[in-house]
């Protein structure tokens, strides 16, 4: 767990993390390429010949985790970050260092699953209050903030799975205007794409396991905090609970760094010719991705978003018709999750949003008939042949 106390863009986000050994705060005195593996529970502080930074203890502090850790507050241009073991991890991370007992928060109707999981058992057992809201309605927002005692609003952008796009910066004059704290999950579109904390975020949350790490072979998560402040707290708990990431898996997230912007740019390239594709064909209803001119939010994306994720839904006809054409496509693999060299599909209705009721699913717009598509990285033209075929059937 460390700090950075780098406040000016010194490298474009390319070079950065075209060399993450050499970039990051690593002590490496025989000149490693690529991020070395300190895979070890303990250090001797007799052998430590540097003063700068002493280690016991990996579950406190390791060399290999505090690398990464340096590279994601520089790439955020935060003071500093905790790289935890899972996503979802590091939501939790945030909501039990920032929310005591009674606190409310408030946060984004259209959430990820898990986190909906998450504030449902923190509501049970230390009675905090979530609210709701549609963040791309900022006056509803505010009529919550009003109304309430708000210490944190957490939103998503893209939201997961409607792919609506909030306004950030605005929003965070309206969070700071009455006092509260701002979180932007920043898993789908990543600091290659957007920075919160430049747009008047307090935190930037991410899963790493998914375009960050892209090869779909680790979980693991990680927290930016703007100020001193909840970075120190944020480690504290961390290391109190152990929730933080393993050497081997930092490594793992760090091999799909230096093509981070280049893997995300051909899949959206990718991603917007098949949505093109998907908008005239006569089995579907509707398509969702910020690229298209359709979407509601498109202007807003374009300046928002300097890479569209390439994720987007479609709504056929029926249920039956979604769970066949998951079942007839050869090129998509049924799966949860996105980012990954390989394409997927899911239905958010009975997978990443199980646990929701059907009355929250159908406040969120989400139908059994919605299928989530997360593109990856093979030929376009033999997906879109996929896509024909089980659609045909």
């Amino acid at each position: 767990m460390t700090t950075t106390k780098q406040n000016k863009k010194t490298m474009q986000l390319e070079t950065l993390l075209a060399n993450v050994s050499q970039n990051s705060n690593l002590k490496d005195s025989y000149g490693a390429t690529h991020l070395p593996i300190y895979n070890t529970a303990t250090f001797d502080l007799k052998r430590q010949v540097s003063n700068e930074q002493v280690y016991d203890y990996s579950r406190s502090d390791n060399p290999t985790r505090n690398a990464l850790e340096s590279i994601f507050a520089q790439a955020e241009n935060g003071f500093g970050c905790v790289c935890t073991n899972t996503g979802i991890a590091a939501i939790a991370l945030l909501f039990e260092t920032v929310l005591k007992n009674y606190e409310h928060v408030l946060i984004e109707r259209d959430c990820y699953g898990g986190t909906y999981r998450l504030l449902n058992i923190l509501f049970e057992k230390n009675n905090i209050t979530p609210h709701y809201a549609d963040f791309t309605n900022l006056e509803e927002v505010e009529n919550i903030l009003k109304s309430n005692e708000i210490k944190l609003v957490v939103c998503e952008s893209p939201t997961n799975p409607s792919l609506k796009i909030v306004a950030l910066e605005e929003l965070a004059k309206l969070t700071k205007s009455y006092e509260s704290l701002l979180a932007v999950d920043n898993s789908m579109a990543t600091f290659a794409s957007t920075k919160p904390l430049e747009l008047g975020a307090d935190f930037s949350v991410f899963s790493t396991t998914k375009f960050i790490s892209g090869h779909g072979s680790v979980t693991a998560g990680a927290i930016v905090s703007k100020e001193a402040f909840w970075d120190e707290k944020f480690k504290y708990i961390a290391n109190a609970q152990g929730r933080a990431q393993s050497p081997f898996d930092v490594f793992l997230v760090s091999l799909g760094l230096p093509t981070l912007t280049y893997r995300m740019k051909a899949q959206e390239a990718s991603a917007l010719k098949i949505t093109q594709f998907l908008e005239n064909h006569p089995e579907v209803l509707n398509v969702k991705f910020p690229g298209l001119p359709s979407h509601p939010q498109y202007e807003l994306a374009k300046k928002q978003l300097k890479i569209i994720p390439s994720v987007l839904t479609i709504e056929l006809k029926s249920a039956e018709k979604a769970e066949n054409f998951i079942k007839k496509s050869k090129l998509f693999g049924e799966k949860v999750s996105f980012g990954s060299a390989d394409s997927r599909l899911e239905i958010p209705a009975r997978m990443s949003h199980a646990t929701n009721s059907e009355e929250d699913l159908v406040s969120k717009g989400l139908s059994h008939a919605i299928v989530r598509i997360a593109v990856g990285l093979e030929d376009t033209d033999d997906l879109i042949l996929d896509i024909i075929q089980a659609l045909n059937c």
